[in-house]
């Protein structure tokens, strides 16, 4: 089995958030259910998800085979912005789910890819999830990239795990900005009042980093450019709420309903949040490339003239 040992700066995090640190291309509910059916150990014991790491321990880790239950080609339209040997970055459009899951078997991401690139798709995340190295919620636009090959995988985690690929995205959120700039830097873990949601605002978490720029202030809301320095859960959405500028149509972090939309005639139907650049090192070449996705017509139309 897989060794990792605990260094210094991860001592007193819980074994699922250290398990997820290591392995970012797995699911924290995944991960923990490896704990719970006694897949990981803690120096030659099984231990429980809560269990706090100490510097030097030694966790083993066996992953299951995949179950059989494989995500299956599908005839699905793609905007493809980049595609050689290694990998391919798309342009995913709002409303498409990455990968198959509880509730969504077919019809994502995967599902196209798959019959895109004819099964040619890396391995090391199982049948359900083949070359997803990252992932977007499902209402957010914009770049993703795929790995088409385990050497691009390996390396493309690795540059995630390390925070040497930038993210730049692209949101409307409410209000108006008293600064046009600036940098957000909080933890972001499970909220305490509601476990379904992220949160700034908790005694422990993971550090998160975000540097905005409003591009364009408008009457009741701003096109604002993100750049995010980690990847945390819903850490642009987390992190506007925290401001008082949420994301336009985000039903999870956003206002009230009864104050969501201050004028009748804003009207959304999903969240306004768009992955616009995505740049990291070619893993072949070593050379580093960017691609941008353009800004979505529904959220251009939202904008006045």
């Amino acid at each position: 089995m897989p060794v990792h040992v605990v260094p210094d700066e991860a001592a007193g995090l819980r074994l699922d958030q250290f398990l997820r640190r290591e392995l970012p291309e797995h699911s924290r509910a995944f991960l923990q259910k490896l704990i719970e059916q006694g897949d990981v150990h803690v120096n030659g014991r099984p231990s429980k998800p809560s269990h706090t790491v100490r510097a030097g321990d030694k966790i083993q880790i066996e992953i299951p085979p995949p179950r059989s239950l494989e995500a299956r080609p599908e005839e699905i339209p793609l905007d493809v912005l980049f595609e050689d040997n290694d990998l391919i970055v798309v342009n995913k459009p709002a409303g498409l789910v990455v990968h198959p899951a509880a509730g969504n078997r077919e019809h994502t991401l995967v599902n196209a890819l798959l019959h895109h690139c004819r099964g040619g798709l890396a391995g090391i995340s199982g049948v359900e999830r083949p070359g997803i190295v990252h992932r977007l919620d499902k209402g957010t636009s914009g770049c993703i990239v795929v790995a088409k090959t385990d050497f691009a995988h390996q390396a493309l985690v690795a540059q995630f795990k390390s925070r040497d690929v930038r993210k730049i995205y692209r949101a409307l959120c409410w209000g108006r900005f008293e600064r046009s700039s600036g940098r957000v830097e909080t933890v972001i873990g499970r909220s305490e009042r509601d476990r379904k949601k992220m949160s700034a605002r908790v005694s422990r978490g993971r550090q998160a980093v975000t540097d905005y720029r409003v591009l364009e202030q408008f009457p009741d809301f701003a096109l604002v450019e993100l750049h995010i320095h980690t990847g945390r859960t819903h850490q642009i959405r987390v992190h506007m709420a925290y401001m008082g500028h949420p994301v336009l149509g985000d039903a999870t972090y956003g206002r009230k309903p009864e104050t969501r939309n201050p004028k009748p005639e804003i009207s959304v139907a999903r969240l306004m949040l768009h992955a616009y650049k995505l740049g990291f090192t070619h893993p072949r070449s070593q050379q580093f490339v960017e691609f941008t996705a353009p800004v979505p017509e529904d959220m251009v139309k939202l904008c006045p003239t």
